[in-house]
């Protein structure tokens, strides 16, 4: 049996990690520790707070205090770190919070639990910190996708902080002996996911007959892995994983945004000739009309250092550890899309005024 402490549980991934872990692992207790800023939504974990194993608790991973007591009351043997702010765009426009969360916040992470784990008991523990793809900076059209052994070259300040607070966690390893472990994954999309991500902003803005804004060309590609898949490849390495190793979770699925975008239209029109309710749910969808959905891209100016590609090479967890997603890309994007249909009480709480404004200014 674990005790575990998941941070940043009320956000997207660690929000899905929680009902996943919950199911698989009924007699492990979970406390999730969540400053709740705008992409964190306790009402995610409405249905977690039914279970007697569950526990939520609103602060901040930057209070060293709250974490050793979290840690000592709940005697946490696991930190599953999800905590962070994770939106490039966002991090462009404004980094200094990037900095904050991402850097400072893992290292009061790794403080309290090296203070309660090491230098107070040295009892059995793991902590286990969740990264992405964009550490590595980017990849050309025949580039070989990224390995554990990439180097480093992030292009953003998210990447950049991200990467920061992966080296903190191998230094805490390499230097005092922590039992860690860090998984890269890729892009990944499903239930719970902050309308300003690509898929869901797709599927909402169609909806609502709004432009359905494209950067650039559009043709940027990223590799694209469910997010129950992505819990199955960290439930994984917090099983089998061997302590100071990097694992890299990828779905093997390369798509251009683009190409994305036209797919998800594709199958809302076909929803919507398969199921009158929806044109009265959403009259002013172009799919109400039977009119196609493509007709709302809209392309503007490109972000500023954009990635062109990323592409993760997985077999290290592959053959290691015997990771292999259960999601295809065609299920995986069905399953959203109809997540989102049946939700819309949830999404349109998160379509508040800075929502709204966010999306003009970088979408403008």
């Amino acid at each position: 049996m674990k005790n575990l402490l998941v941070t940043g549980g009320a956000g997207f991934i660690g929000t899905n990690f929680v009902y996943y872990w919950l199911d698989k692992y009924p007699e492990d207790h979970i406390v999730v520790l969540d400053a709740l800023t705008y992409a964190g939504n306790k009402a995610n974990l409405t249905e977690a707070e039914k279970n007697p194993k569950f526990e939520f608790v609103h602060g901040n991973i930057l209070d060293q205090s709250l974490v050793e007591t979290l840690l000592e009351n709940h005697n946490i043997d696991t930190i599953v770190h999800f905590a962070a702010e994770s939106h490039v765009d966002r991090s462009i426009h404004g980094p200094d919070e990037f900095i904050n969360t991402n850097i400072v916040g893992t290292h009061t992470l790794l403080k309290a639990a090296k203070k309660i784990w090491l230098d107070a008991d040295n009892k059995s523990h793991r902590f286990h910190h969740i990264s992405t793809d964009e550490v590595y900076g980017t990849l050309g059209p025949d580039d070989p996708p990224f390995t554990e052994l990439t180097p480093y070259a992030p292009n953003s300040p998210y990447a950049a902080s991200k990467a920061s607070s992966d080296h903190l966690v191998r230094a805490y390893h390499e230097t005092y002996g922590l039992n860690t472990t860090i998984s890269n994954c890729s892009n990944n999309y499903g239930p719970f996911q902050f309308p300003e991500k690509l898929i869901p902003l797709v599927i909402i803005n169609v909806l609502f007959n709004k432009p359905l804004p494209i950067y650039g060309d559009g043709r940027q590609i990223r590799d694209w892995l469910y997010v129950d898949d992505h819990n199955r490849g960290v439930d994984l390495i917090l099983e089998k994983g061997i302590p100071g190793q990097t694992y890299n979770i990828g779905g093997t699925n390369e798509w251009a945004n683009i190409d994305i975008v036209h797919l998800i239209c594709d199958l809302l029109l076909k929803k919507f000739s398969n199921d009158t309710s929806l044109a009265k749910q959403f009259a002013n969808s172009p799919a109400a009309q039977a009119n196609h959905p493509a007709s709302l891209i809209s392309h503007v100016k490109d972000r500023a250092g954009h990635d062109r590609r990323y592409a993760i090479n997985a077999k290290k967890i592959k053959n290691n550890l015997g990771f292999i997603p259960e999601e295809s890309f065609e299920t995986g994007i069905r399953k959203t899309l109809t997540w989102f249909l049946d939700h819309q009480p949830w999404w349109n709480e998160l379509l508040d005024v800075s929502y709204k404004d966010w999306i003009a200014v970088n979408y403008a």
